[in-house]
């Protein structure tokens, strides 16, 4: 019986683990034992042959009815043709040249066998071309053909060289090695939520005799996942809590007053119960590791600010991390205003109470960087707004005390540590997002940080009516979009429009790549301005901005639009975040279909920021009844970014929750599905918790510190430390 770590080579032969290995990533008989089956054939609800799919691979049981050889090429080239029936239908399989032999003496009329291959069409009928077959036993016990019918037969993620029977007899191989397998959960876990042995869930997910053992073994391997998982993150939470902080105490009377005391409205009750969770972790002297997450426009800015103004006010700095130079200024530019004398510390006409709030970017003067690096090391400088400029060696601060990190999923985890690493002791942390996520996946992503959720807008915004145009069967919807655009310009309002390509020459392969795929390429921002300028907005201030401009060009085209000198800014995605101009009422999105759905709830999120009520119109020549079409319908059917950030991640299924957050690459989760399976997260946090409370080393679970090293190989431990 080989040991679980035992490479398959030795168990199956060299040319069958060649392929496991290359094409299923599959090493050791452990590795094989956890790839299960992804779905149950029953053999009477396998493919009927009346219905079968074309240009799909299929797995069909039949028997041969006939066969024949025919001849072609004045005699030179043979042809071997066997029709099989399965009662609903017949179907043809045939077989060319030398691959005739064994198929011609295996398949005699009134064989039964499993066929499998790709459907295709020929003459008019469907047929399976050089198809694989396993023949099944022909024993004339009636019970036992019977048996055999009601069988259920694993199908497994198959690959290109192994079907997915050749992968069953594989497992079957490697299954009396099942008992080996050490079980991570503990005894106590395991009796309390009823859950069945490791060994046992491996037996009856690979060979399962009736529908209740499938059930029986998922609920076992879903646990395990899910526990492994929140260990990990429990683990790691618990390590931040042994890690020295510098408390930062509120001071009464000092900047965060004074600021608050200038707001010209009163903060949301949602922003209220955040910040003070907010001060409360401060006050402490652990690091602060909390994920703030609001709607679109729900005021997290705000939050993160009046953070920082307490840190000051303790004696510290607050950083702000951007993800482009484009929000690091808006964001500069709103705190400034924002704070008005407060942010001229120092400064003539400043207050007395104020600081210095500096900008430091990639792309400024070397004067201008000069002093902020200066300010930032003397301490003059209170608050610092910028990029990945902010990491870069030479960047001294006097006391780093909160690191605020705007948009998560776009920084590397390499360079959160880089900021961190440049206080004396690890500052707090506050990452805030507005690309919701629902909660489940908060748990697994983000478990590592305590999150914060702003579900309330604040007074004063509008709603946003979403309408999709559907360009190609209605052209003059299209038409009226337009119009609308000049309308609301025509009130004094402002206008986006966004495309998802710059079409500057630069992203010609994008473009090729369109054209090979028999798809026009993605509408570009240079080409649209000036159809638009030309066409349907003639007349009109319409300027261009996209991320390859010159930053000082994005920069001046950014001021005069907020400024209200341009009518209608045709742009990419640089827009997408942070950007907040409350006079722009309307946005159209061009080929609407090419994004996401968060993406085009966060792109909406950017009108309606003021009094007047904002529309955003989805142009797409999606086909009414394809998937694309859908996603847009649901952007439109509802604003809510978490309801949103569902439908998303269940269209791009999970891929994988700890690698690519945001890719569709083959899981770790195996069985685990973040959405429907919240209970089961939800549980496994609350056990993972407890575990780790009363044995952080695990010292009295080897199993499960077996398990957890497997799970977390060096890659995904670090993007798991998303702190």
């Amino acid at each position: 019986m080989p040991a679980l770590d035992a490479s398959l080579k030795n168990t199956l032969g060299a040319p069958t683990a060649k392929v496991l290995a290359e094409q299923l990533d599959l090493h050791t008989v452990g590795d094989l034992l956890h790839h299960y089956p992804r779905r149950y054939a029953e053999r009477g609800e396998l493919t009927p042959l009346a219905e079968l799919p074309l240009d799909e691979h299929v797995t069909v049981f039949a028997r041969v009815a006939d066969a024949r050889v025919l001849t072609f090429n004045q005699g030179r080239g043979k042809r071997l043709e066997v029709n099989i029936t399965d009662g609903s239908g017949r179907l043809q399989l045939v077989f060319f040249g030398k691959g005739i032999h064994k198929p011609h003496k295996d398949l005699l009329p009134g064989r039964r066998a499993m066929f499998a291959g790709k459907v295709s069409r020929f003459n008019q009928k469907l047929q399976l071309a050089h198809p694989t077959y396993e023949l099944l036993d022909d024993d004339t016990d009636a019970g036992t053909v019977e048996a055999w019918a009601n069988e259920l037969i694993p199908v497994y993620p198959a690959c290109k060289g192994l079907e997915s029977w050749k992968i069953a007899k594989a497992v079957d191989a490697v299954l009396p090695s099942a008992p080996e397998a050490a079980d991570p959960l503990p005894p106590a876990l395991r009796e309390g939520r009823g859950l069945t042995t490791l060994p046992d869930a491996l037996r009856k997910v690979h060979r399962p005799q009736t529908k209740a053992d499938i059930r029986t073994a998922r609920d076992r391997l879903k646990w395990d996942e899910a526990f492994v998982l929140q260990v990990a993150l429990a683990r790691r939470r618990h390590a931040e809590t042994q890690l020295p902080a510098v408390a930062r105490k509120p001071v009464p009377g000092g900047l965060l007053d004074a600021f608050d005391a200038t707001l010209p409205f009163t903060l949301t009750e949602g922003q209220q119960k955040v910040s003070r969770e907010i001060f409360d972790e401060l006050a402490t002297e652990h690091p602060m590791h909390r994920l703030l997450q609001g709607e679109v426009g729900s005021g997290k800015t705000l939050v993160a600010l009046r953070a920082m103004l307490a840190v000051v006010d303790a004696g510290g700095q607050g950083a702000m991390l951007a993800p482009t130079e484009v929000l690091a200024q808006q964001h500069h530019r709103s705190i400034t205003e924002m704070m008005g004398e407060l942010a001229e510390g120092g400064m003539i006409g400043g207050s007395e109470l104020g600081t210095k709030v500096v900008l430091l970017t990639g792309s400024m003067g070397v004067a201008a960087r000069r002093r902020a690096l200066l300010d930032l090391a003397t301490g003059e400088a209170g608050l610092v707004i910028g990029t990945h400029a902010l990491i870069e060696d030479k960047v001294q601060f006097h006391d780093l005390g909160l690191v605020v990190v705007d948009e998560q999923h776009r920084f590397g985890v390499e360079q959160r540590d880089a900021l961190r690493g440049k206080g004396k002791q690890p500052p707090h942390l506050l990452v805030m997002t507005a690309t919701p996520i629902p909660r489940t996946v908060a748990m697994t992503v983000f478990g590592d940080l305590e999150t914060s959720v702003l579900d309330q807008l604040p007074a004063g915004r509008s709603p946003i009516a979403t309408h999709v145009v559907p360009a190609r069967d209605k052209p003059h919807f299209l038409s009226r979009a337009w119009e609308r655009v000049r309308e609301e310009v025509g009130q004094g309002h402002q206008a986006y429009v966004v495309c998802p390509r710059i079409g500057d020459g630069e992203d010609e392969p994008k473009k090729k790549q369109a054209e090979e795929a028999d798809k026009r390429p993605p509408l570009a921002v240079v080409e649209i301005t000036e159809q638009l300028t030309r066409g349907p907005l003639t007349g009109l201030r319409v300027e261009m901005l996209h991320g390859r401009m010159a930053p000082d060009d994005k920069d001046a085209v950014m001021r005069r639009f907020s400024a209200g000198e341009v009518d209608v800014l045709v742009a990419t995605t640089v827009i997408e975040v942070g950007v907040n101009v409350p006079n722009a009422t309307v946005m159209v999105i061009m080929d609407a279909d090419r994004f996401g759905v968060s993406q085009l709830h966060q792109l909406r999120g950017r009108v309606g920021r003021g009094s007047a009520p904002g529309l955003c119109l989805l142009v797409s020549e999606a086909h009414e009844a394809g998937p694309a079409r859908a996603r847009l319908g649901a952007v439109a059917d509802t604003l809510d970014g978490f309801e949103l950030s569902r439908i998303d991640l269940e269209q791009r299924r999970e891929g994988d929750v700890l690698g690519q957050a945001q890719s569709g690459v083959r899981s770790s989760l195996r069985m685990l599905a973040v959405i429907d399976d919240e209970e089961v997260i939800a549980a496994a946090r609350e056990e993972a918790a407890a575990v780790v409370a009363a044995d952080p080393g695990l010292t009295h679970l080897p199993e499960l510190r077996i398990a957890l090293d497997a799970l977390l190989d060096q890659e995904r431990e670090q993007y798991l430390d998303k702190g």
